[in-house]
């Protein structure tokens, strides 16, 4: 998506340990209209897919996962991080490693939310190791939902997890996918 390319060059910033900031429209500050233009292309991607239900992992992937979720007419659900009050004990769980936190995260979505005929499209906002989307496919395996893809706003093709997920068979569709970045800049593979 060369609008999000532009929007990370002239936007974005590399930090130290692999870090890419894109707080100001991704994920601190939210770009609305960008976040919803960057939904649309999503449900462009997986248009005849039969996306039931969207995946994505509190609190960075909920934004983009609504704009696919509002493009698609799809509900969004969320794996929740911490287990509050209003959460049954009636639950799928998984641990996820974050790699931007440095800290496994035990993460749940309630069964009655995550059916069996249910066909997934995860999403989140950055694709580094591929952790994350492993973790939320655990979930959907927990509930014998069929996942039909993944969805990433930014990739980093560096990392190799999209790579991997994408031998596995799953399909992967990043918006950008950064192959390199330095104090220099940031380089995008070519698709």
């Amino acid at each position: 998506m060369k609008s999000l390319e532009e929007k990370i060059l002239r936007e974005g910033k590399v930090l130290p340990g692999g870090v890419l900031k894109v707080g100001s429209f991704l994920n601190h500050q939210i770009d609305a209209d960008f976040i919803m233009e960057m939904g649309r292309e999503i449900a462009r991607l997986f248009e005849g897919a039969g996306v039931t239900k969207i995946l994505t992992v509190e609190a960075s992937g909920i934004a983009i996962a609504i704009g696919a979720g509002a493009a698609m007419h799809v509900p969004v659900l969320f794996a929740k991080k911490s287990k509050t009050v209003n959460i049954s004990g009636d639950v799928y769980q998984t641990v996820i490693h974050s790699f931007t936190h440095g800290v496994d995260y035990h993460v749940m979505v309630e069964k009655q939310f995550l059916q069996p005929d249910d066909k997934v499209l995860i999403v989140d906002d950055f694709l580094a190791n591929g952790k994350a989307i492993e973790g939320l496919m655990n979930l959907a395996t927990q509930s014998d939902a069929t996942v039909v893809g993944v969805a990433c706003a930014i990739e980093k093709g560096f990392q190799q997890g999209g790579d991997a997920l994408r031998g596995q068979g799953l399909r992967v569709e990043s918006l950008a996918i950064v192959e390199r970045m330095d104090e220099n800049g940031v380089v995008f593979r070519t698709q």
